[in-house]
């Protein structure tokens, strides 16, 4: 874990920091491409990413605040929760999107391999600070956080829910499953996917509506194993309900672009 790269005063530069600009530059550099690709303008392209830097943060900040029902959580630093930060962002660039009269589903497109890749990167963010790890396991592939966000000791993992040997002392560290790699290796298989697809001539929509089927069928399945506290209907939590929807509007956005006219892609 390396949580932070810089510290003079109270002025840090965290890794998640750090992941998160790479994030946006290498998304909103593939996006770029893509634009092109798509016959839309580089200044289309770098305005949707402002828009989804800046709806996206506000997305996840009010999600947070919600999740935990405390407003001023807004203004912490920590707490940039991932659907939030898909639906504000998507609510930003359709804002932007409305006024210039673009095409959605053409734009949409576009921009579906570049959310891929720039989740994959946040996702690594989130492994050097020891944030939204699993559950405890004995497997190879379990890694402790003894300086988390929180420490994976006994005592965090059952604030989350888990339920461990009561015999294991509150200040042990405990191996976890790196759900943030898990995460990070299905965003760039991901992005492959999406990458491949669009290359391929298809009715507009087709390719954000793959993206919302592999984000929710990937966010589901990581959900299991994940360290949770808002599991509200026995072991499902909030995020799978939500990639539940997300898969089903992925689905029926490529049913309903089915008759859709083929776009011939250069």
């Amino acid at each position: 874990m390396y949580p932070t790269l810089l510290k003079i005063g109270s002025f840090e530069i965290t890794t998640f920091g750090l992941m998160m600009f790479a994030a946006f530059i290498i998304g909103g550099w593939v996006l770029t491409r893509q634009f092109r690709r798509y016959g839309l303008s580089d200044d289309a392209a770098s305005s949707i990413v402002m828009a989804a830097a800046l709806g996206g943060i506000a997305g996840a900040k009010i999600y947070y605040a919600i999740l935990f029902r405390d407003w001023h959580l807004l203004l912490d630093r920590a707490g940039l929760v991932w659907y939030g930060g898909l639906i504000g962002g998507l609510l930003g660039c359709s804002g932007y999107i409305l006024v210039k009269k673009l095409d959605f589903f053409n734009v949409a497109d576009a921009a579906a391999p570049g959310l891929a890749i720039g989740y994959a990167l946040g996702r690594i963010g989130c492994f050097l600070v020891g944030d939204d790890y699993g559950r405890p396991t004995d497997s190879w592939i379990g890694i402790a956080f003894p300086k988390g966000s929180p420490p994976t000791t006994a005592e965090s993992l059952r604030q989350f829910g888990v339920h461990l040997d009561p015999s294991i002392p509150p200040d042990q560290i405990l191996r976890v499953h790196p759900t943030q790699l898990y995460e990070s290796a299905s965003a760039f298989v991901m992005f492959a996917i999406l990458m491949y697809a669009s290359r391929r001539p298809h009715p507009k929509g087709r390719i954000f509506g793959l993206f919302l089927i592999l984000m929710g069928i990937e966010r589901f399945l990581v959900e299991i194993v994940r360290a949770k506290d808002d599991r509200f209907l026995g072991p499902f939590t909030v995020a799978q309900l939500i990639s539940v929807i997300v898969f089903v509007v992925g689905v029926g956005l490529i049913l309903n672009r089915r008759e859709a006219r083929v776009q011939d892609l250069r």
